[in-house]
Formats: structure tokens, C-alpha cells, sequence
């Protein structure tokens, strides 16, 4: 691209905008290097990269600072040629594999939320020589100040140096407590890295020692007392034997770093690129950009997009195509109306999507790709009219002919305006034909009538107009292709303060067929308003069904989901309760069994009784409904002797025992137990009429009941043994609970549960319900003869 463009189009703006986003140094002379390619498969890779990048600040909730990367080649060329780098020089490499190890963990890709991108390769390949820098940030803590634990040599001279100082200090504390009379001031100083004490010129020969300074006056010499100049000179000593042990750290931390000058640069380019991606990435936030689609055939459609240099509660987005059914596009209209802007918006955007930058426009746009973009834009033409002159204007353009080709895309601002309206017209017609005839694609602003009708009359090359309110005097900056746009010269006159007269004189200097085709202009816009206007309202319609539509979706899913889990939710309810029932069934039926046996018929009537509140209970807090009689019986039609069904007991079958009280309640004889229950809780059993229509037992005189009957003829039916071998624990499970019931109901003491050796799934399950039933005393695996490991022997309570 050349840099005329960039600068036209004020894509250096954006650069400089890009920059501020970048953390180090390093970082923003990268993204001031960034130019546009025309290269698809960079240009791609470097969108995917942004996406990406701005996708893990979204996830992580920030992004990473590069700051601490810096431009280090020549202290890299030092340790290439054996040199020793200085303290400083070891921070400035120690900070550099700081922010590689910072940038490495924040790459890291642990969480499923967190996949692997066109990032993860560039943070993989980073190298931060962890040990290396830990050894470096030990050793020096800043530019002028090195540890002591450096090295045991290092340590151990400077120990030496603050004993032999702490002697010093007690000699010349001791001297000057005894020469106080002596001195200028009463402290110890130093000169020349000696310690020294201030006497009185006319006591020198009071303090023996050597001289090292004199003060401005010549009243005061700073004398080095004699007691002190061994120590002194030890601590000379100690200082060089001090610098040559940080030598030696400084030589052995260079020596480490030697072999990895490769590994450290190609982390400063790797670092740097991050630092501009993650800098794409923070810009794109900051516009609302998007990443762009991408044509094969260069064509452009952009969906409303907005000039990023410009506020965004000011710009006001336009849409604009151009490539697929025409490839030159005339935009026309008033000046002010935003046609500069709408070209520069596309021209812009164009330069930013192929230097990987996401653009402000909706997320389905699409963007062309050119090997060069031309602009022949005038100097502050953001909206003002242009000051260029015709011959500047030239210039340019023959530039651009002679340059452009079908992969170029050309922008003209008010072509070839500053001359001669006729022959303007007549050269800027002459231009956009020939670079259409070449298939550029081009984009040019006019106000020249003529050349809204070459592009009325010729294929391939459509008219856009800049949306201008005449009724307020301003622009409303929308783009609307397909309609030739009018300058409103006469109305802006009026609007501002013209005479009529010399406005209608004007309009009488017009050419009747000019002042038609404005006015066809005029009749195309009014109808465009009103078709933009019903179609809006449309659009309106279809968005608001859609939303109806998926509000309604979303409350079905609800209610779906509400259903799912009420019928979840009651069967699971309606299972407890017919375990519950099954336990409490069993267990009364053990209990009234022995009760019977002894005649106890207090105990069985409260036994009676405590079903008669559990059930009640179980009803009271579930939903399911004991059922009534289905054919209520008059207590006048009972006899004694009747058979009858007690619903509220599930149906079982009695024999009436006693006529209805005056309480509306009877007796009825269920095996050995004879109980007290309501009318209204009874119903005549279906068999064969005697006397009152009710069965009558004339073989003897005992009660008898087909309760009794019934577990005779079960005890009768039941094997010793249930077979599941051959089924899954889903089938087995019902089967077997089913057979230990009527086992445990026919009184038998203990069955035998085949379920074969197999996986062991089978006796699993059965071991784990064998232990949940309160019917069962205990069980057993087989032994040799009774099946083995293969069968479970059940022994009931």
C-alpha cells in the first residue's frame, strides 16, 4: 500500500490508536511497523489471531501486560562474543524472561472452557529459562546493589568488611572522645573512602595522622588518626576483594545465559507479537469491532459500519456493497451530507481488515481483498469541500491509472471537479469508464449530473446517493444505493436566506431536461422514503413476531420441563408409597396371622387400627386417593353374612358380622380378626344371590372369608425358588420383589434366589435389596450342593 493512501485515509490515526493498547515498548514500535497485506492467508491467520486473543481477555476477565519486554540485540551480540553483561544489563534479560513466563502461564489451556486456538503455538514455543532467571533475580536486586548470598566468597568478604568497619568505628569513636577539644565538629567523615576527623589547623600536631584534605578556609584539616590507618587500609583491601567476588557472580550468571541467546531473542519477537495481537484484540473491544467475512471475487458488503475515528454517539452508521453487481458505485448529494465519510469509511475499513484489525460493523460483513488501494481525497475533506486544485487533483489521478489493475480499489473524491462542469464531466465519465472496463472497483463522489446518467445508462455501474432532510437542512448521513441524490442547491439557498427572486430566476437559467431529471430524482427519493419507510415498519413486524415467537418457544420448553419433573416427581412418590404399603402390608399380616393363632382380638382390632391411621397418614400427605366403594351399598340391604369388599383396606374381602349401628358402623370378620369399619367404606361383592343377592357359606358354620381363601390357595402356588439367571437388573428387579412378597405372604420360612456366577451384577442387586426389605431376617450365599456362589438362600422373619 502506498503511504500517500495510508496517510489520505488516516489509517497512521488508527496505528497510533492501535499503539495505546500495546504494554511495552517493544509492542508499540511493532504495531507502528503494521501495514495491510494482501496476502489471504496472512491476512486471515492475523484475524483468527485478534478473535482469538479478544476471546481469552473475555474468558479470563483481563488481558497480560508485556511490560518488561525490551529490544536487547546488542546485549545478545555481548554474550554471543563471550562478554560479561553488568547488573544492569542481567535485570534487563531477567525482565524479559519474567514476561515470558508470566505470558506462558497465561496461554496455558487447562479448562475445558479454554481450547486450544491460533494462540496456543505462539505461547507453546515461548522459552522462559525459569532456573536461569530465578539464579539472576537471587543473586542482584537492583542496578547498584548485588546480594550477599550472591556467593560464599562474596558472603564471606563482606562480613570481613563489617567487622573491620565496626573496628574502625570504635578506634575513631574512642580517638575523638579524646581529641573533642581539637576538632571543628565532633563527628567522624570521610575522605577519599578513608575515615577521617575535622581538627583545628592549630592542633595538628595534637592529633598525630595523615592529612588527607583541607577546608576552603585552611582552618580545618580532615586528618586520618595513625590507630586507624592499618584498618583503613584493610578495608581498601576488602573493597577490591568485594568487586573482584561480584565479578565472578556476574561472569558465571553471563556464562549461564551464553548458550540461550537464541532462545532469549526469538522470545523478545515472539513476545512482541503477542503484545501487538493482545493489542488488536483490546482495540477491537474498544470499537465494538467484528471480524470480517472475506470475498474470493474482491467484493465488498459492508452492513452498518462506522467510521472509528469518529464518536460513537455522532457517527451514524451506513451500508454499502459494491463488486458483486456492479463494480463502480457513483455516490452523489448535497455537500455536509456525508459522502467523504461514507468513502472514507469503506477505504479505511478495507486498510484495517487486511492488517488483521476487527472493524466496526455488524458481524456479517464482508470485505474485499486488494493488492492496492488508491485515494484521490482532498486535504481536510472529512466534510469540507475541497481545496485542492484541478491540476494537484490530475496529477493524482493519472497516478492512479497508471497504476491501477482488477485487483486495485479506487476512491474519488468530487472527481475532476475545479474546472469546467462540461468538460469535468465529460474527463470524470471518461475515467470511471475506463477503470471499469478493467473491472476495478471504484468509488467515486460527484455532483455532475452527467455522471449520475452514465451510471443510470451503463451496466455494471450503479448510483448511491447521501440521505439529505431538506425540511431541516440536514444530512442524515445514510448511504442509499441505487438512487441518484440531488444537491439541493436551491433548496439550501432558500433554507439559509436567498431571495426567491434570484432563486427563481436561477431555476429559469436550467435546462428543461435538467430541471426534469431533477425532478425524477426528487419523485425517486420520495418513493424510496416511503418503501424504506413501510419496509422498516416490516422489519419491525418480523422482528417482533420472532421474538414472540421464541418467547413462546422458550415458556413450551418451561412448562415441558415443569411437566417432566411433576410426573418424575409423582412417580417417584407413588413408588414410596407402595413400598411403604407393601411393608406396612406385610407386617399386619404377620401380625393379625399371630394374633389369630392366639384369639387375641384386642390386639388385632389395634393393629386394625394402626393401619387404619397409617393409611390415613400415607393419604393425608401424598396425592394419591383411596378409592370408594364403586357401588355404594344401603344399610338397609345388608345382612349378616353377607360378603363384602373393604376399599379403604384395598379392596379385601369379609364377611359382615353385626347390622349397621346407629353411627353408620358394621363388623366384619377378616380371618381370625373381626373389626369395626364404616358403611360408606364397603361394597357388596360380585357373586352368586341368596336371599338378600349375597353369598352364603353353607358348608359349616365358621366365618370364612376370601382373605383366608386367598393365602391358602398362594401358599399353594409358590415355589420354593425363582430362576433371573438369563435376565438384566432392570428386568430381575421387579421379578424378584414380586416373588419374595408372595414367598413371604404364603408363609413360606425361606426360598432360594438363582442368579448364576456371571459378571456379578445380578447378585449384587439382589444382595442390595435383600437388605433394604424388613421381611427379611437374613441370607446367605449357597453352599457346595445348594448351587454355590451362584444361588442366595433367603430366610423370612
Amino acid at each position: 500500500m502506498e503511504e500517500k493512501t495510508l496517510k489520505v485515509l488516516e489509517y497512521d490515526k488508527i496505528i497510533e490508536r492501535l499503539k495505546a493498547h500495546a504494554t511495552s515498548d517493544a509492542g508499540r514500535s511493532l504495531c507502528a511497523k503494521l501495514k495491510p497485506s494482501s496476502n489471504y492467508r496472512h491476512i486471515r491467520e492475523w484475524q483468527r489471531n485478534t478473535s482469538d486473543a479478544l476471546r481469552r481477555i473475555t474468558q479470563k476477565g483481563s488481558g497480560i501486560s508485556f511490560a518488561g519486554v525490551r529490544e536487547i540485540g546488542d546485549i545478545l551480540k555481548r554474550l554471543e562474543i563471550g562478554g560479561t553483561l553488568s547488573q544492569t544489563e542481567l535485570i534487563k534479560v531477567s525482565s524479559v524472561l519474567i514476561v515470558t513466563e508470566r505470558a506462558q502461564s497465561f496461554g496455558k489451556t487447562d479448562s475445558e472452557e479454554q481450547k486450544e486456538d491460533s494462540l496456543s503455538e505462539i505461547f507453546d514455543m515461548l522459552t522462559p529459562l525459569v532456573n536461569i532467571n530465578r539464579e539472576i533475580t537471587r543473586c542482584i536486586i537492583s542496578d547498584d546493589e548485588m546480594a550477599d548470598d550472591a556467593s560464599p566468597g562474596l558472603l564471606n568478604v563482606r562480613q570481613t568488611i563489617k567487622r573491620t568497619a565496626d573496628s574502625v568505628h570504635e578506634v575513631m569513636q574512642s580517638k575523638l572522645n579524646s581529641c573533642r577539644d581539637y576538632l571543628t565538629d565532633a563527628i567522624i567523615t570521610q575522605r577519599d573512602g578513608r575515615y577521617c576527623l575535622p581538627v583545628k589547623s592549630e592542633y595538628k600536631a595534637k592529633v598525630p595522622g595523615m592529612v588527607h584534605d583541607a577546608s576552603s578556609t585552611g582552618l580545618t584539616l580532615f586528618i586520618e588518626p595513625m590507630a586507624v590507618v592499618s584498618l583503613n587500609n584493610k578495608l581498601r583491601e576488602l573493597a577490591a576483594e568485594e568487586q573482584q567476588e561480584i565479578e565472578k557472580v556476574l561472569i558465571a550468571l553471563s556464562e549461564s545465559l551464553m548458550p540461550y541467546t537464541d532462545v532469549i531473542a526469538d522470545n523478545i519477537k515472539l513476545l512482541k507479537k503477542l503484545d501487538m495481537i493482545f493489542a488488536k484484540a483490546k482495540f477491537s473491544g474498544e470499537l465494538d469491532a467484528v471480524e470480517p467475512q472475506f470475498s474470493k471475487n474482491r467484493s465488498i458488503d459492508i452492513r452498518e459500519a462506522r467510521h472509528p475515528l469518529i464518536a460513537r454517539d455522532k457517527v451514524v452508521p451506513i451500508s454499502m456493497r459494491l463488486g458483486d453487481d456492479f463494480s463502480t458505485l457513483v455516490v452523489t448529494g448535497p455537500n455536509t451530507g456525508g459522502k467523504t465519510v461514507s468513502l472514507k469509511t469503506v477505504g479505511l475499513l478495507t486498510l484495517m481488515a487486511q492488517a488483521g484489525l476487527h472493524i466496526p460493523a455488524a458481524a456479517d460483513s464482508v470485505m474485499g481483498i486488494y493488492d492496492d488501494v488508491y485515494a484521490d481525497i482532498g486535504d481536510e475533506q472529512s466534510i469540507e469541500q475541497n481545496l485542492s486544485t484541478f491540476s494537484a487533483h490530475m496529477t493524482n489521478i493519472v497516478h492512479i491509472l497508471g497504476k491501477a489493475d482488477a485487483a486495485s480499489l479506487c476512491l474519488f473524491d468530487e472527481l475532476c471537479s475545479g474546472t469546467d462542469p462540461t468538460e469535468g464531466a465529460a474527463l470524470g465519465i471518461a475515467i470511471l469508464n475506463f477503470l471499469h472496463n478493467m473491472q476495478t472497483r471504484t468509488m467515486a463522489t460527484t455532483h455532475y449530473s452527467e455522471i449520475k446518467l452514465y451510471a443510470l445508462e451503463t451496466d455494471g455501474v450503479e448510483n448511491a446517493c447521501c440521505e439529505f432532510d431538506v425540511a431541516t437542512l440536514k444530512p442524515t448521513y445514510r448511504l442509499l444505493i441505487g438512487i441518484p441524490g440531488k444537491s439541493n442547491a436551491f433548496a439550501i439557498s432558500k433554507r439559509i436566506g436567498l431571495p426567491d427572486y434570484i432563486i427563481d430566476d436561477a431555476k429559469d437559467r436550467i435546462a428543461a431536461e435538467n430541471e426534469s431529471f431533477e425532478d425524477i430524482i426528487s419523485k425517486l427519493n420520495e418513493d424510496r422514503s416511503r418503501t424504506a419507510k413501510s419496509m422498516q415498519e416490516a422489519e419491525n413486524y418480523r422482528k417482533e413476531a420472532e421474538q414472540l415467537k421464541e418467547r413462546l418457544r422458550k415458556k413450551e420448553e418451561k412448562l415441558e420441563a415443569g411437566r417432566e419433573k411433576l410426573l418424575r416427581d409423582a412417580k417417584e412418590e407413588a413408588r414410596r408409597i407402595l413400598l411403604n404399603a407393601k411393608e406396612t402390608a406385610d407386617e399386619a399380616i404377620k401380625n393379625i396371622n399371630r394374633y389369630g393363632a392366639e384369639s387375641d382380638q384386642s390386639a388385632a382390632e389395634a393393629e386394625r387400627d394402626k393401619i387404619r391411621k397409617n393409611l390415613k397418614d400415607t393419604s393425608s400427605g401424598s396425592s394419591i386417593v383411596v378409592k370408594g366403594p364403586s357401588k355404594p351399598v344401603s344399610p338397609k340391604k345388608l345382612q349378616i353374612g353377607d360378603e363384602v369388599r373393604i376399599m379403604s383396606m384395598g379392596g379385601v374381602t369379609a364377611k359382615l358380622t353385626s347390622l349397621p349401628d346407629k353411627d353408620g358402623n358394621v363388623f366384619v370378620q377378616m380371618g381370625f380378626m373381626n373389626s369395626k369399619v364404616r358403611v360408606r367404606d364397603i361394597e357388596l361383592a360380585d357373586t352368586e344371590s341368596s336371599g338378600s343377592g349375597i353369598k352364603k357359606n353353607r358348608q359349616n358354620n365358621t366365618p370364612q372369608s376370601g382373605y383366608t381363601k386367598s393365602f391358602g390357595a398362594k401358599a399353594l402356588s409358590v415355589r420354593p425358588e425363582v430362576n433371573l439367571i438369563g435376565m438384566t437388573t432392570d428386568e430381575a428387579l421387579p421379578e424378584l420383589e414380586k416373588y419374595l412378597d408372595d414367598a413371604y405372604l404364603a408363609g413360606l420360612n425361606s426360598v432360594r434366589v438363582v442368579h448364576g456366577r456371571g459378571t456379578g451384577a445380578l447378585k449384587n442387586m439382589v444382595h442390595q435389596r435383600l437388605k433394604k426389605l424388613k421381611y427379611v431376617k437374613d441370607f446367605r450365599l449357597g453352599v457346595f450342593g445348594e448351587g454355590d456362589t451362584g444361588v442366595t438362600i433367603v430366610n423370612f422373619k
